[in-house]
């Protein structure tokens, strides 16, 4: 699958609906996104199993102030609607590969009883007050 075109009304219906997604946050001003687009592009060509998606930042303001997207290009990394990665900056080619992998490679069974006991110890009352 080639890269995708995502805005406010399809962003969480496409992370939700898939296994692992990748962000990649634009805007046609911007240089290093312009020059980042082919290799994004490529190796989502690569990886038929993930989707790419591109959120132009001019056309969805709100999707990009919701992430506190400050910086472009930003890439975003999300797998079972759980955000791995979040760096701006344009990856060479080779490096977005390995971020690729990585993210396939992650135990998510263990990354959510991480969540999971988080979210039990900010939940449990402050014994210390």
């Amino acid at each position: 699958m080639s890269t995708v075109e995502v805005s406010e009304a399809s962003f969480d219906e496409t992370i939700k609906g898939n296994d692992i997604v990748f962000v990649d946050f634009w805007a046609e001003w911007c240089g290093p996104c312009r020059s980042f687009g082919p290799v994004y592009e490529a190796v989502s060509e690569e990886n038929k199993d993930i989707v790419f998606a591109k959120v132009d930042t001019e056309a969805q303001q709100g999707l990009a102030s919701a992430f506190q997207i400050t910086s472009i290009p930003t890439l975003m990394a999300v797998r079972d609607s759980v955000v791995l990665y979040s760096q701006p900056g344009a990856l060479p080619e080779a490096d977005l590969r390995k971020l690729v992998q990585a993210v396939k490679d992650v135990d998510m069974k263990q990354v959510h009883a991480d969540i999971a006991a988080e979210q039990a110890k900010a939940a449990a009352p402050d014994e210390s007050a």
